[in-house]
């Protein structure tokens, strides 16, 4: 196994599960006795679950996850998704040996049982100590069918008191563990990712090759989907059976027919060769597959060019707060708005178009219950049923969605296969606590051999650090560090990159402006080179448009009133020049209501120690700046600018299942907890902009939340708020305000044309 690896390093295998119609991998686990402690410690348990029997069945699965199936009355049946939590998954999973549950599925990812549906509407707080004891709408009594299995994945550690001879033995059947391509000729120089060559799976006994007798397109496109490819094209048939001539060739499966919608090729129809088996495709070759890669992952110049050539419209489709590559919530564009689509119906199937529409391959796994955070706005689409052969999402049928049909606590997401460039092996971490943090090493090349060196911390900010732990498949960056003194660099000191620049969308630090290979640094030495604190999560603020629009008006507020504002420079440069105490400054003022939509509380970057005090509001300041409120012209010119520092982060108020963590009274922590939002009322300090000097005309009102990118965020692109406004001296109409990315590219365009010129209520 491991020869069969080295001999082709640049390959990353596919994990895959094999299913055969005649027979499941099933791992039947009996409660009194398996998956809990022994009865002397733990009897209440063993007394709960009695007679009952729980297993994990289905496909494609690893032994720690799968469909859930309970035998009552000698009856094996399953569980319907329904209101199916984590905490219902906690305790399925303790009932089947488990420690606890990592996750749950939904929509029978792991395909549909049979039988009795045995429990609906499951209600667990997670610390029950059998199933029994949750709240269901009783044993059989179920509306659902068997497309809504719900499934767990448990973590791989069992519990105490767990003993494999509990474990009722089943036939075993042979699996398709992996699969991969290997290019037919000069694979050592191939740049990756290998997008042609010939498929191969991993047997039991090694690395074997697939029959191409009766091989379609649709083998073909599986194949590509699995290892992150939207699609493929023909190969040079001929090329190849020459080549097969003068190669030999271990075959190990033969008779793959997929219908082109499987999201593995352990979802087709095949069959393996029998160890006597001495005839092994006569008259074929090897399969092969020349896979299409999505504009991300285009492997050369020639493919770029000609994608580029390509007329294409706006995407109709985007993935929104995904921590790595290819996952995220899916967001649909409808009516040149972008909105969210409802879990219900939610598959594989449909998830897989997501993922081929935008250039990725098909999809790891279907995800309901906002598991990539709550979008805001509209929900545009429910019931989603897609066969998987469709191009878009839109030609699938689909159920327009109503207020009252679903929430956004049920938005769908998506992981999807991606192909496998290497990006991580030319990046690493030294010297840090834990694998999520440390000083960042980067690989160079030429001249000479490659080696390992250190990046310049000048200008190194979070978003660099979010493309850096992007490419080393950590999530999100909490923190891009300038200085790493208190990080041993071991024997690394050269620094061999400098003037990194990114957007934060990039992929891997490469694809970053920097300086090339003659580094300036302003600051040597091994202290003064970038670090990286990577997490898994991270928060996402967004600002509440209607609110803006809704509550904006004009004050002229005397000069006597304004010594504090001026004390927190909340006003512009002119009122320094005016005849204090006396006169007063127009003020554009209006309420903002900012959400936390993420999935990990906003902190201040700053410890408290570092806070400031201000003695005449009463209040610590925890972020410099933390709002940027300005009136532009229509080409993008300033005309009056404000700042909001953090005056205070709290928990105004949280939706209803979420508590407060945070408020400023007493010296307290500040934050905005998932869930919650923070409210400052247009009538505080600061809540405005000072527009004294401001001449009448159309404008445009911008207000941007964390400018400086000083606190990480799953998405910076819903950060700004824009709205259309008019001023005449006197009035001021303000309308059709929205998030910088909730319009179309169209719509954005005709806002920006045409600022303040719809007819609109008086302000």
């Amino acid at each position: 196994m491991q020869q069969a690896l080295q001999a082709f390093p640049t390959m990353r295998p596919v994990s895959v599960w094999q299913w055969s119609p005649w027979g499941l991998l099933l791992c039947l686990l009996c409660s009194s006795c398996l998956g809990s402690p022994s009865p002397s410690t733990d009897p209440e348990k063993r007394a709960g679950s009695q007679g009952l029997r729980f297993r994990l069945a289905g496909f494609p699965r690893k032994p720690y996850e799968g469909r859930v199936e309970i035998q009552r009355a000698g009856e094996w049946g399953t569980i319907c998704d329904d209101d199916f939590t984590l905490q219902a998954a906690h305790v399925l999973c303790r009932e089947l040996g488990f420690t606890e549950a990592t996750g749950w599925t939904h929509s029978a990812k792991y395909g549909p049982g049979t039988g009795r549906i045995w429990l609906d509407n499951l209600s667990c707080s997670g610390t029950e100590q059998s199933v029994t004891e949750c709240a269901s709408r009783g044993w059989g009594n179920s509306d659902c069918t068997h497309d809504e299995d719900a499934g767990v994945i448990c973590k791989d550690q069992r519990l105490p008191g767990f003993s494999d001879s509990n474990v009722i033995e089943v036939e075993h059947h042979l699996q398709v563990e992996e699969v991969r391509i290997r290019p037919a000729v000069g694979w050592g120089r191939r740049p990756l990712p290998v997008t042609e060559g010939l498929v191969e799976v991993r047997l039991p006994d090694g690395w074997s090759q697939v029959c191409d007798k009766g091989w379609s397109a649709h083998n073909s496109h599986v194949v590509c989907g699995m290892l992150g490819f939207p699609s493929e094209k023909r190969v040079n048939a001929a090329f190849y059976r020459l080549l097969a001539q003068r190669q030999q060739h271990s075959f190990g499966l033969h008779g793959v027919a997929c219908m082109g919608t499987e999201a593995h090729l352990s979802l087709c129809s095949l069959e393996f060769y029998r160890a006597n088996d001495t005839a092994r495709c006569p008259g074929g070759g090897p399969a092969v597959v020349s896979c299409v890669p999505g504009p991300l992952y285009a492997a050369s110049s020639g493919q770029k060019k000609q994608q580029q050539s390509k007329p294409q419209g706006e995407a109709r489709v985007r993935l929104k707060s995904g921590a790595h590559p290819g996952e995220g919530r899916v967001e649909v564009l409808k009516a040149s708005t972008w909105g969210t689509v409802c879990d219900r119906k939610w598959d594989l199937h449909a998830a897989s178009v997501v993922c081929r529409e935008l250039g990725f391959g098909s999809a790891r796994e279907a995800l309901s219950g906002a598991r990539m955070g709550q979008g805001m706005g509209a929900i545009h689409l429910s019931e989603v049923r897609c066969s998987g052969q469709e191009l878009s999402l839109w030609k699938c049928p689909h159920k327009n969605i109503t207020a009252e049909d679903c929430s956004h606590s049920q938005d769908a997401g998506v992981r999807c296969n991606l192909p496998y460039t290497g990006a991580e092996t030319r990046i690493r971490l030294s010297g840090g606590r834990s694998q999520h943090e440390g000083r960042v090493e980067v690989q160079i090349g030429g001249p000479g051999p490659l080696r390992w060196g250190l990046i310049c911390g000048d200008d190194w900010g979070t978003l660099e650090a979010m493309v850096a732990c992007r490419q080393l498949g950590l999530g999100y960056a909490n923190h891009g560090l300038q200085e790493t003194w208190y990080w041993d660099s071991g024997n690394i000191t050269e620094v061999v990159m400098s003037g990194v620049r990114c957007t934060g969308t990039e992929l891997s630090l490469d694809q970053c402006a920097h300086h090339g290979t003659h580094t300036t640094c302003k600051r040597t030495g091994t202290r003064f080179t970038a670090g990286v604190i990577c997490s898994e999560t991270a928060s996402d603020l967004l600002l509440h448009s209607a609110l803006v629009q809704e509550t904006a008006y004009i004050e002229d507020r005397p000069l006597h009133m304004l010594y504090c504002a001026a004390e927190e420079n909340c006003l512009a440069s002119s009122a320094r020049s005016a005849n204090w105490p006396y006169g007063h400054r127009r003020l554009l003022r209006f309420s903002s209501q900012i959400h936390n939509l993420g999935r990990a509380d906003f902190r201040p970057k700053a410890g408290r120690h570092s806070w400031v005090w201000h003695e005449c509001h009463g209040h610590y300041h925890s972020m410099d700046i933390f709002t940027h409120y300005d009136i532009l012209t229509p080409n993008g010119t300033k005309v009056a600018e404000g700042h909001k520092a953090s005056f205070c982060l709290e928990d105004t108020e949280c939706q209803e299942d979420v508590s407060k963590r945070y408020e400023c009274a007493n010296f307290g922590e500040q934050g905005i907890t998932v869930g919650c939002w923070d409210l400052y009322r247009h009538d505080i300090d600061c809540q405005w902009i000072d527009i004294t000097d401001v001449k009448p005309g159309n404008y445009i009102l911008q207000i941007v939340i964390n400018p400086n990118f000083e606190v990480a965020e799953s998405d910076f692109t819903n950060n700004a708020m824009k709205c259309n406004c008019k001023y005449d001296g006197h009035r001021i109409w303000v309308h059709n305000c929205h998030i910088g990315d909730a319009f179309s590219e169209e719509a954005n365009r005709r806002f920006e044309r045409y600022p303040g010129q719809t007819s609109n209520q008086i302000i």
